[in-house]
């Protein structure tokens, strides 16, 4: 029975985390505070890069928590959680990319 309490313990506790993280991003989107919003750092708001952050941070733990890698050995924790966030970077790179050159290209032929 006590094995199953430290599992509902922690299940609970994964659980407020990841919804910390989830209010902080609804908060910050429902805001939108000029200062990180009107800026830009590396093709992109400072928000975006809170959110885009915030999101891995989530993903991470998902994975950590609910995919059990807490008890697999290093080296293959580190495959599958290091893969998965290359690619994702590698994802919100060229969307950056591909997306500022949308907006000045379309930018003259489009009311923002």
């Amino acid at each position: 029975m006590a094995h199953a309490q430290s599992h509902t313990k922690r299940i609970w506790n994964v659980f407020w985390i990841l919804s910390a993280i989830t209010i902080v991003e609804v908060v910050l989107g429902i805001y939108k505070p000029a200062s990180l919003h009107l800026t830009s750092i590396l093709g992109t708001s400072p928000l975006n890069w809170i959110f885009i952050i915030l999101t891995l941070a989530k993903a991470y733990g998902i994975t950590w928590a609910f995919m059990h890698m807490e008890g697999e050995k290093k080296w293959f924790r580190r495959s599958v959680v290091w893969t998965a966030v290359f690619l994702i970077c590698y994802l919100v790179t060229l969307l950056l990319i591909e997306g500022g050159y949308l907006y000045e290209t379309l930018a003259p032929l489009v009311k923002w």
